[in-house]
C-alpha cells in the first residue's frame, strides 16, 4: 500500500502543475500568522511536513529563518520546489519520505503540516504520527486539516476531518497545549472553497525553547 502511495502522489506532481491541484496557496497567510504570533526565532528548527512544492518555505527564507527542513513522500514534489527556489535551493533541508517511517535525528522547534496529518485515518497510524511528532518536536506545533464543513476527501483518497475540539484531543493527549484554533476558507485555483482548521499547540511536559509572546 506504501508504494502504491508513493507512486500516488509522484503521478500527481508529474502530472500536474500547481494550478490544476486544489491545496496550491499563493500566500500560506494562517501558517504564518501562527508563526509570526510566536515571534520564532530566525535560527529555529522549522520543519513542514508533506510540504511539498509549498511556497512556505519561500516565505520563512525571505523572512531570514536559516534552518528549515522540507518533508514530502514525493521526490517529484521536492524537485518542483528546488526548481524554483533556485540559488536558495541549498539554504533548505529536504527529505523525501512517508512522515510513518521518518525517524527524525534532531528535534525541531516548529512542526508545520498543512497535508499529512488529514491522511491518517486508521487509528493506528494517527497514533503513529502523534508518537513522532511527540518525539521530535521542543515547541510549537501548527496543524491544518479539512474541518467537518470542508472535503471528505483530497485527490482522490480519503482523509480525516477534524472540528477545534477533535483536534485539540488527539494533541492534548501527547503533551502538547492548544494555544488557538481558527477556520479559514481556502480557495482553490479553480474558484472552490475547502473549509479547514488551523490549530497551533505549544510542547508540555518539556522545556520548551519557545515561549508566548
Amino acid at each position: 500500500m506504501k508504494e502504491n502511495l508513493k507512486e500516488h502522489w509522484e503521478i500527481i506532481y508529474k502530472t500536474k502543475q500547481p494550478n490544476e491541484v486544489s491545496w496550491t496557496q499563493d500566500v500560506p497567510a494562517v501558517s504564518l500568522e501562527f508563526i509570526h504570533k510566536f515571534h520564532i526565532p530566525k535560527a529555529a528548527k522549522i520543519i513542514d511536513i508533506g510540504g511539498g512544492d509549498s511556497k512556505l518555505v519561500d516565505f520563512l527564507l525571505t523572512e531570514g529563518y536559516t534552518n528549515v527542513s522540507v518533508l514530502d513522500i514525493s521526490e517529484a514534489a521536492i524537485l518542483r520546489a528546488k526548481e524554483r527556489l533556485g540559488n536558495d535551493v541549498n539554504k533548505v533541508k529536504w527529505i523525501v519520505s512517508d512522515i510513518l517511517d521518518f525517524k527524525p535525528n534532531e528535534m525541531y522547534d516548529v512542526w508545520h503540516d498543512r497535508a499529512a496529518f488529514h491522511f491518517q485515518t486508521d487509528p493506528e497510524k494517527i497514533e503513529k504520527y502523534l508518537n513522532i511528532v511527540k518525539n521530535a518536536t521542543n515547541g510549537m506545533v501548527i496543524i491544518g486539516t479539512f474541518s467537518v464543513d470542508g472535503p471528505k476527501k483530497c485527490s482522490g483518497l480519503e482523509i480525516r476531518q477534524y472540528d477545534e475540539d477533535g483536534m485539540k484531543e488527539k494533541f492534548e493527549k501527547s503533551d502538547f497545549k492548544n494555544v488557538e484554533c481558527k477556520r479559514e476558507d481556502h480557495i482553490t485555483p479553480t474558484g472552490a472553497v475547502q473549509n479547514f482548521v488551523f490549530c497551533s499547540f505549544m510542547k508540555q511536559l518539556a522545556h520548551s525553547n519557545l515561549q508566548e509572546v
